[in-house]
């Protein structure tokens, strides 16, 4: 089996994460390449030999993320519509999308060695706008949520939303995002967001401290188009996509919708998403109890 690995950081949880396993895949002779930029800054430390990669192609099995969920996120613009199943070593905080733990990885790689796990498909959201930006055309999607936010101001912004055409409302607030039922653990939950079991087929509006109590996050079906423009003092706004910023100009006009391709997720069987939901949340975590 030919497998990647990617990783953003040189820290001592990654390298340690690594270490081990390298040795279990060399152990089950698996063809191991590691992308580039990582290996360049952790080379001089496990003093190995290693195929490397900048880019990815469809002869991959799968792809190995090191680090926390923002790792995943990354790792996700490598793997984009190749349809590369990905699993991610857990070396962060939370983890809802990186589970697997420093003395599980032994016995998740023999887990995928014999086929016992299953694919957690996962929906992404594109996005197109009205006027040309590189950054956006260079990367269109995102797993976790698109928002729009102010740039430069602690004035609020004003963000017009059209759902399928039809004028929805125009949240004054200091932004609006986005979110994939991925995404609706993350920076939509911390902004009074629901959280969206992963297979459901739908979207979540979440507005960013707005100004109007009566704003409340918003869920919509995956199929219907989201349009969006921006006005503020300022001239401009920031667009986010999970973790990559672009700048845009106020009256752009933002289209986001599902995307045409899903992400693939390793599960093992022992997972569950309501148990990591038990486990990353502190559900249930009551002394009383």
């Amino acid at each position: 089996m030919k497998v990647a690995i990617y990783s953003q950081f040189q820290k001592k949880k990654p390298l340690a994460s690594l270490e081990v396993l390298l040795e279990v895949l060399e152990k089950e002779n698996f063809d191991v390449f590691i992308e580039e930029t990582f290996f360049k800054n952790i080379s001089s430390k496990i003093k190995k030999t290693l195929n490397t990669f900048s880019s990815l192609d469809s002869s991959y099995d799968f792809l190995i993320s090191i680090g926390g969920d923002g790792t995943i996120l990354r790792a996700v613009t490598l793997v984009r519509d190749l349809d590369i199943p990905m699993v991610g070593i857990n070396t962060g905080r939370l983890g809802f999308l990186a589970t697997i733990q420093h003395d599980e990885i032994e016995d998740a790689i023999k887990s995928i060695i014999e086929n016992d796990y299953k694919i957690s498909e996962r929906t992404l959201l594109s996005i197109s706008v009205s006027e040309p930006n590189e950054e956006i055309e260079s990367c269109n999607f995102a797993l976790n949520e698109i928002a729009v936010s102010r740039k430069n101001t602690t004035s609020m912004i004003t963000v017009e939303t059209e759902l399928d055409g039809e004028y929805l409302t125009s949240y004054w607030s200091d932004g609006l995002i986005i979110s994939t039922p991925t995404g609706s653990t993350g920076y939509s939950l911390s902004c009074g967001g629901p959280v969206i079991t992963p297979k459901a087929a739908s979207f979540v509006l979440t507005p960013i401290a707005p100004h109007n109590l009566s704003a409340r996050p918003l869920v919509i079906e995956d199929s219907i188009t989201i349009k969006l423009k921006v006005d503020g003092r300022e001239k401009q706004h920031l667009v986010s996509l999970d973790s990559r910023i672009a700048t845009l100009s106020n009256k752009t006009e933002i289209t986001i919708k599902k995307a045409p391709f899903s992400i693939k997720m390793i599960a093992l069987h022992n997972e569950t998403f309501l148990d990591t939901l038990r486990k990353k949340l502190l559900w249930g975590e009551d002394k009383r109890n």
